[in-house]
């Protein structure tokens, strides 16, 4: 899926592209700014839905996840309006919408959020709408674990993690899904490899996806580790997981906060 499909006839490339790339090249607060002050200046409706999209994106991956709940409140409006409520693009923003309520521990909505987004896309003929699926999924895996189902959640990554449409960075995190429903059932060994698998996939992406991800493959190891009995090395593994979410997703992130919590079972009060 991408934000902006460039149509042949288009001879000045869409400002909008700018702050695609700003996101994707991590530069998440230059493209939350970059995007504010583009919305205030003449857009296309097309072109107000992906610095809308941009935006909430941003702010989220800031970790400024209450408001990036209204951001998406924000873009879904303008892509509903243009779009309709069918449409690929719209089911993504309520996908990812959803998933930010997870950070807010608002964990009911999301599951109900992410399943009314898989009945909507799933079996599609349209590509980017069966990768919504892929997507929505992805966050009931996660929201599952939140609430400690994690035996369901399992069931319900091995189950996308066959399905073809899943691309190489929804793989991904599914992956770390699977690795997290396991580390959640204390089944630690199984959790390791599947962390190794997800690590594999994630540096096969491009920097810009990986962006998103920091630090989650080094937490979902550095849980298993921790399990194993593995103490010295699952400490590296938290310790870098830290790092990497506090260098590519700020202090308040929620990975950040899990990664501060797997120390603290380090270093007890």
């Amino acid at each position: 899926m991408k934000f902006f499909r460039s149509r042949a006839r288009r001879t000045k490339p869409s400002p909008v592209f700018r702050l695609a790339e700003l996101y994707h090249a991590g530069q998440y607060a230059e493209a939350e700014k970059e995007g504010r002050a583009l919305i205030r200046s003449p857009l296309s409706e097309r072109e107000l839905v992906v610095a809308r999209t941009v935006i909430a994106l941003s702010v989220g991956a800031q970790g400024r996840h209450t408001e990036a709940v209204g951001e998406y409140e924000e873009a879904l409006a303008v892509s509903h309006d243009f779009y309709g409520a069918e449409h690929w693009q719209t089911l993504k923003l309520r996908s990812d919408r959803a998933q930010q309520l997870v950070a807010t521990g608002r964990h009911a909505e999301c599951q109900a959020e992410c399943e009314a987004v898989v009945r909507a896309a799933a079996g599609a003929a349209d590509e980017d709408k069966r990768l919504v699926a892929v997507a929505a999924t992805n966050g009931l895996v996660y929201v599952l674990n939140k609430q400690g189902k994690h035996v369901k959640a399992e069931a319900l990554a091995r189950d996308a993690l066959a399905d073809p449409s899943a691309t190489p960075y929804f793989r991904q995190v599914l992956q770390l899904g699977l690795a997290r429903s396991l580390n959640g059932q204390e089944r630690y060994e199984e959790a390791l490899a599947e962390a190794a698998t997800a690590g594999e996939l994630h540096r096969a992406l491009s920097e810009g996806q990986r962006g998103p991800d920091a630090g989650a493959v080094d937490l979902a190891t550095g849980t298993a580790l921790l399990g194993l009995g593995r103490v010295a090395e699952a400490r590296t593994r938290a310790d870098a997981a830290l790092a990497a979410c506090l260098a590519s997703l700020g202090p308040d992130h929620h990975r950040t906060g899990e990664a501060r919590e797997l120390l603290a079972r380090f270093d007890p009060a």
